[in-house]
């Protein structure tokens, strides 16, 4: 291990109470369907949810009818799942004839013009997002942006980064020292991306209306009615190349060696305009097509399975922020919506991220460079499309095939010591008992979630939009049966109420025109050049 990760060790080793203050959060998105029909909402965002635009908690993602629910940041696991729940009951009573969609993938796609682009009222802010997510629309095509996931934010206690630093002989202060550790975090994410995939991918089957139009995908029809298509042993096809892809992406040259290096590639992208989207102008509504015609409108816009975040200040761009005081959290961006459990993920699954993720952190985590690069990208798609197969072979760091589980038990191991540390002296060894589930489910892939839902379609008959469907109203029945805490219940109530007066607020003292909002906004980027 390198000086850094071996320091890591010893500081979580050494002092395992510092486990129980890391923070998180989750971000979890989720389309509205119509109760009859199941298929995607037209309407508005629903009044009693508040403002898009400003709502702590409820949002909207891309489409009008992909809502995203924020949780507080916190260091409890319990308090982040019962702030998701919350957020589901509070929202599933106040839909009216619609549910919530509980899978990554959508179905009873009726093409772009069905998928309605979110709205966030004039002020400049909310326009400029409306504008980005119309460059979306023409870029890549709605139905790609109304794929649902959830974000994992992970973070660890500042004191964590002020003993490790203690350890080792380094010239960088605190800020710089944090920013290292994550980013040797992050690259080792990348190197072992393909697991998580492999564990917690819910998408091996989508429905047939969204390859409406697309002549070359791989899949297969299940089924005689042709209303389901899969591959028998894929994971997560919605992070593969029907999901959040890009080619024109392809050629950015994203390494996560040196943060400066990461933030000059992303600028450089949103600075610099791409040929090819020179030509969009106006939507048919006659809105403006995208903010810039770069190959990146903003940083958000590049598609990656984790990100390197902090904090931003009003009207700050995310690498701005980066550059002025280092990485803060990690967000993890993998992540498949579980169908068979309420809120999409549960505590284990947290629990399981975040032994991944100090794994990934106190490991030695070598300088990433192309053939690593290629070898990582390999390794997940060859995952998300034949994860299950008994046949698949994966990439070694020397360039080996091996097998999965072959490849996973370095990893594995060490969440199980990581798992000792979290448990303690507690009689409940609830994190070895999620290693050990783990374990079972590399050794038989029967036990994944991606093969459960191919067996539950296969026992049963029904299609992708069935089983999605059934097991969503399950969810939205027991979101309505189960009663909000009363302060629960009026906090989350007041927040819409009052979300829609700053919406208001910020409308009204309003006094940039949009163009000179852009060109301020944009002006951040150029004077780091």
């Amino acid at each position: 291990m390198s000086n850094h990760a071996a320091a890591f060790r010893q500081v979580l080793e050494r002092d395992p109470a510092m486990l129980r203050q890391i923070r998180r959060g989750v971000e979890k998105e989720g389309l509205r369907v119509t109760d009859s029909d199941a298929t995607l909402s037209q309407s508005r965002h629903p009044v009693a949810l508040g403002s898009a635009l400003t709502h702590a908690s409820i949002t909207t993602d891309y489409s009008e009818a992909l809502l995203e629910f924020i949780t507080p940041v916190s260091e409890s696991i319990e308090a982040t799942e019962k702030a998701l729940a919350d957020l589901h009951r509070f929202t599933a009573q106040n839909l009216e004839g619609e549910l919530l969609w509980n899978a990554s993938m959508p179905c009873i796609v009726n093409g772009d013009a069905g998928i309605p682009i979110a709205e966030f009222g004039h002020s400049n802010v909310g326009q400029m997002k409306r504008v980005y997510r119309n460059g979306l629309s023409v870029r890549y095509g709605r139905k790609m942006q109304a794929i649902a996931g959830i974000h994992y934010n992970f973070s660890l206690p500042a004191h964590f980064w002020d003993v490790a630093l203690e350890y080792v002989q380094s010239e960088h202060d605190a800020t710089a020292f944090q920013t290292e550790g994550y980013l040797g975090l992050i690259r080792n994410f990348f190197s072992r991306v393909w697991l998580l995939l492999y564990l917690l991918g819910a998408s091996p089957t989508v429905c047939a209306s969204f390859l409406q139009g697309n002549r070359s995908h791989p899949l297969l029809p299940m089924g005689d009615d042709h209303h389901s298509y899969f591959l028998p042993y894929a994971t997560s096809l919605r992070m593969g190349d029907l999901g959040y892809t890009s080619n024109a992406q392809g050629g950015m040259d994203v390494c996560y060696n040196d943060l400066n290096q990461y933030i000059t590639t992303l600028r450089k992208a949103i600075l610099t305009p791409h040929a090819p989207y020179r030509a969009f102008q106006k939507m048919d509504n006659g809105e403006r097509a995208q903010l810039n015609n770069s190959l990146l409108q903003i940083e958000n816009e590049f598609y990656s399975p984790i990100r390197p975040k902090r904090v931003t200040r009003s009207g700050e761009p995310p690498v701005v922020a980066l550059a002025r005081s280092g990485i803060e959290y990690v967000e993890v961006r993998c992540v498949d919506i579980n169908p068979f459990t309420p809120h999409g993920i549960d505590a284990d699954t947290m629990r399981l991220i975040d032994l991944f993720l100090i794994a990934c952190l106190i490991d030695d985590s070598p300088l990433c460079d192309e053939e690593g690069q290629r070898r990582n990208r390999e390794n997940l798609q060859r995952v998300v499309s034949h994860g299950r197969d008994p046949a698949l072979t994966l990439l070694s760091h020397s360039g080996e095939e091996v097998t999965l589980a072959e490849l996973a038990t370095p990893i594995l191991d060490r969440m199980t010591e990581i798992a000792s540390w979290f448990d303690g002296d507690s009689k409940d060894r609830i994190y070895e008992d999620v290693v050990r589930d783990t374990r079972q489910r590399v050794s038989d892939p029967s036990k994944t979630l991606s093969a459960r839902m191919l067996k539950e379609m296969d026992a049963s008959g029904l299609s992708f939009w069935q089983l999605a469907n059934r097991y969503s109203r399950q969810w939205h029945a027991e979101h309505l049966a189960t009663p909000i805490e009363p302060s629960a219940l009026a906090q989350l109530a007041d927040e819409a109420a009052s979300s829609v007066v700053r919406q208001q607020q910020l409308e009204s003292q309003e006094s940039l025109s949009f163009e000179d909002y852009l060109a301020q906004f944009y002006a951040q980027y150029r004077s780091q050049a």
